[in-house]
């Protein structure tokens, strides 16, 4: 579980990494006067938009939602562990008949 964890923390890092070259490289290039119109606005847009997906790739690479994530485990724990037992009941019941 651990190394499945560690490849993907690896892969935002790295999608981490494109992201803030792409900004680096087109902010410059980008047009953000407000005479410019349509070509300011989708400038706006698409910063916005790196600027969201460099935060959520930071969020997941920090661990921010690790404890969130080993409550959500334990609960899928759980209910493979209460579809086991049903299952084994429901196997049980089928062979009693």
């Amino acid at each position: 579980m651990k190394t499945v964890k560690k490849k993907s923390k690896w892969k935002h890092v790295v999608y981490l990494i494109l992201a803030l070259a792409m900004l680096v490289y087109a902010l410059p290039m980008i047009s953000f006067n407000p005479g410019a119109g349509f070509v300011s606005l989708f400038g706006i847009v698409w910063s916005a938009f790196a600027f969201l997906v460099i935060g959520a790739h930071l969020h997941f690479i920090l661990g921010v939602n690790e404890e969130k994530q080993r409550a959500l485990d334990a609960v899928r724990r759980a209910k493979v562990r209460e579809w086991e037992l049903k299952w084994q009941e429901d196997g049980k019941r089928g062979h009693s008949l």
